[in-house]
């Protein structure tokens, strides 16, 4: 019960941003990987519902990528588990991206992951060409065998720790 301890425990809380950040990772769980159609107009497959791929290829990867050519590291939500359970939030994990790696259509996103200590090998990467099917996401985060199946930016703002 110190004050850095209080603090840490604060700032882990106040990371998942209730209720909105806590209902964004519960919809995102609840998600197919690639792009979903329920039905055909014409004989020709209409759009229903865009997966975890797309919106994490080609809705939060650029954004991400903008910051970390900044020099700005960005916190991210990842998602590991398919679905609709709220008790299974908790199997989701939470990162900091500081930097990538781009060659082509490859990426590797090299991350701080907290279940990691001061490993600066950690990283997840993935394809950028096909965002509309499901998309591979390696990694070596401290998720054991978890899957990847997406990413997205988080509101965590930084603040002061109390002075020592």
């Amino acid at each position: 019960r110190t004050p850095l301890y209080e603090f840490i425990v604060r700032r882990l809380i106040d990371s998942w941003q209730a209720p909105a950040g806590v209902a964004r990772y519960f919809e995102w769980m609840g998600l197919p990987d690639g792009d979903g159609t329920a039905l055909q107009l014409f004989g020709r497959p209409i759009l229903t519902q865009r997966g975890l791929a797309w919106r994490t290829i080609t809705g939060e990867w650029p954004r991400i990528r903008l910051d970390l050519d900044r020099g700005v590291p960005v916190p991210l939500g990842v998602i590991t588990v398919s679905s609709r359970q709220p008790g299974d939030l908790a199997r989701n994990h939470q990162i900091l991206a500081y930097g990538h790696r781009t060659t082509g259509n490859r990426v590797a996103l090299l991350v701080y992951d907290p279940n990691r200590g001061r490993r600066d090998d950690v990283s997840i990467a993935f394809d950028t060409s096909a965002p509309q099917r499901p998309a591979v996401f390696t990694h070596n985060l401290g998720i054991g065998r978890s899957p990847v199946r997406g990413f997205f930016r988080t509101g965590y703002r930084a603040h002061r720790s109390p002075p020592r």
